[in-house]
């Protein structure tokens, strides 16, 4: 059984200086008036291209209308973590929960991130409302299925939709389960996934696609540098594997339970 520590506690200086200087290229691209009009002249068409086939073709409306409902981000967040715990896939069986702990290290760090990212982004004024709110004539899914907007809170726009915490969570878990991989067909698998969920508030009209290529990219690189290429993930990693072995070792005794490579071990 191999045992070496997955996210050794070390500097990685130039993954670091590559997470934040890509990072703040983007920040300086948007705030640049010209990058700022081609983001949105070339989300404009997005919307465009996306939003409007709701109106006329059923099942592009049946698809996204469900890709946008709350309960569906669980089912997105189920397959993440199903593919991120699977031993001998991108991690083995070994490493497995050292894995999973680093990835909710990241996660928590990324919270943070964005919590920082937005207060500045609203003290400086370059907050922004969704698509839905700002152009004319969008299809709104709330207007087809408004008892689904009320008792399964569909979403479809936002008076603050900058930066996209949603694509920021499934950019952030393509960007670990990337750079810990070893074959493309595994990245083509992950990055696909990845697009396919951050589709629906897009098609929705939720967000630009700024708000994820733009705000989404920037907070999961900074939160990258900051936990994968600093001690942090490996050191919150190697503590919160010792401090929950009690508990996986009880765990290994629940039937099916016990198979699993995160209770493994």
């Amino acid at each position: 059984m191999n045992n070496a520590p997955l996210l050794p506690p070390r500097w990685n200086i130039r993954g670091l200086l590559l997470c934040n200087s890509i990072a703040l290229a983007l920040l300086c691209f948007w705030l640049w008036p010209i990058g700022h009009d081609l983001c949105t002249a070339v989300d404009e068409w997005l919307f465009r291209l996306l939003n409007a086939p709701l109106a006329n073709v059923a099942a592009w409306r049946y698809v996204w209308t469900l890709g946008s409902l709350r309960p569906f981000d669980i089912v997105v967040g189920l397959i993440m973590l199903a593919l991120l715990i699977r031993g001998d896939w991108v991690f083995k069986a070994a490493q497995v929960r050292q894995a999973f702990f680093g990835f909710i290290a990241v996660l928590l760090l990324l919270v943070v991130v964005r919590a920082l990212f937005s207060k500045w982004i609203h003290a400086m004024g370059w907050d922004h409302d969704s698509p839905s709110m700002v152009l004319a004539d969008p299809v709104l899914l709330s207007d087809w299925y408004p008892q689904l907007e009320k008792h399964w809170e569909l979403k479809d726009r936002s008076s603050q939709s900058f930066p996209g915490d949603h694509a920021s969570v499934l950019l952030i878990w393509a960007l670990f389960m990337s750079v810990c991989s070893q074959r493309l067909s595994q990245r083509l698998v992950i990055w696909g996934l990845a697009l396919v969920f951050m589709m629906p508030r897009l098609v929705a009209g939720a967000h630009w696609g700024q708000d994820d290529y733009i705000g989404g990219v920037l907070m999961a690189l900074l939160a990258l540098g900051w936990g994968y290429y600093t001690p942090f993930a490996g050191r919150a990693s190697a503590w919160l594997v010792k401090v929950t072995a009690p508990l996986f070792r009880v765990m290994q005794r629940v039937p099916g339970v016990g198979q699993l490579s995160i209770v493994r071990g």
